[in-house]
């Protein structure tokens, strides 16, 4: 297991509008090129990316910091960056 910490993507939220029923995967590592989507660059990290399935269609706001509690959606935590 590696001990490496997820790096910022972006010091805001990330809204998309998702479609019901749909499977995505959030990049925890920070790493991914198509944020905040995973693209496989985690490989190696230690860091795994996180499920979301839509329930429905909505906007949602994932977290873009890689820091939140709430993981996959953002809870504020980018407000605490320096």
């Amino acid at each position: 297991m590696s001990d490496e910490k997820p790096v910022v993507a972006s010091k805001t939220p990330f809204s998309v509008l998702v479609e019901a029923g749909k499977n995505y995967f959030w990049c925890a590592c920070g790493r991914s090129q198509s944020q905040p989507f995973c693209d496989g660059t985690h490989k190696g990290t230690g860091i795994t990316p996180v499920k979301y399935e839509a329930r429905k269609k909505e906007w949602v706001w994932f977290c873009g910091c890689k820091q939140t509690g709430n993981a996959p959606f953002c809870d504020g935590s980018h407000k605490n960056l320096a």
